[in-house]
């Protein structure tokens, strides 16, 4: 996996000038953030060695290299999920090419269902923890001591000061906002009331079926993250109605100007 890693790596250097310290991954109906990037070099996935290659409706799957307000980025136009069928390791891949980018900070994004009785579709929520329910874990396996040590720490898994930042970035833009834990879960079915009921039972705000293994393997290697949910369906009992792909998409973009202001201030800040 390293000689893999290092591979392809080189061979995006090979392709980019670009040398950014901060990683954007782009989820659900929120690839368009990627217009206010000044783009030097798109590199589709299909053409980089080793790369996974996104399969989802919304997900266009391919790395961007540019800047955002005024700072270098690079950022990834749709990820991979582990409904997908693909490995733990598979997925977070371009994590790893992250880290010997030297990516030092990771910003990630996803559309989730809302279940804290506060929340309408359309919030943004600041993740400050996670529960994994994926019945997985990318570090299960071989460790290669460097990439990251055997047993990795997870007292932080998203930066504190970088949660303070985007809260001061929100409220000076009047942007409504809540904080809270976010579940992971395989997908790719969407939650029944019960499940919603158990992993509301279990202390999370909003679940999802991606960000948890972007969030290990990145900490694993030292890489400060910042993850953000848009609320794009509501789990609460009561308001649970039948959902489908495309209306989580269409609910995602409808909150993209906010969050691609959040993104774009938070960045100048790095």
């Amino acid at each position: 996996m390293y000689n893999k890693i290092q591979e392809t790596a080189d061979f995006i250097k090979n392709h980019t000038s670009i040398r950014p310290r901060t990683a954007i991954v782009l989820g659900t109906g929120l690839g368009n953030l990627a217009e206010n990037i000044e783009i030097q070099d798109t590199l589709a996935y299909k053409d980089i060695p080793n790369f996974p290659v996104s399969t989802v409706v919304g997900h266009k799957g391919q790395l961007l290299f540019g800047t955002l307000n005024g700072k270098e980025v690079m950022a990834m136009q749709g990820r991979f999920h582990f409904y997908e069928g693909y490995s733990m390791q598979e997925l977070i891949f371009p994590i790893r090419i992250m880290k010997f980018l030297g990516i030092e900070y990771l910003l990630l994004s996803n559309a989730s269902g809302g279940m804290n009785p506060e929340f309408e579709i359309g919030d943004l929520m600041i993740i400050k923890d996670h529960i994994n329910l994926m019945g997985d874990n990318p570090l299960i396996g071989n460790n290669d001591d460097r990439l990251g040590p055997r047993f990795s720490d997870m007292s932080q898994p998203y930066d504190h000061k970088l949660i303070e930042e985007v809260k001061k970035i929100a409220e000076k833009n009047n942007i409504r906002f809540h904080t809270g834990t976010y579940a992971a879960v395989s997908g790719p079915t969407f939650e029944t009331p019960a499940e919603y009921k158990y992993i509301r039972t279990l202390g999370a705000d909003a679940v999802g079926m991606s960000t948890v293994p972007e969030n290990i393997a990145a900490r694993h290697m030292g890489i400060d993250v910042f993850a953000i949910s848009v609320i794009t369906d509501l789990g609460i009992e009561g308001k649970i109605v039948e959902i489908s792909h495309e209306d989580v998409i269409e609910a995602a973009k409808k909150s993209e100007p906010k969050l691609t202001l959040i993104f774009s201030e938070l960045v100048k800040k790095l």
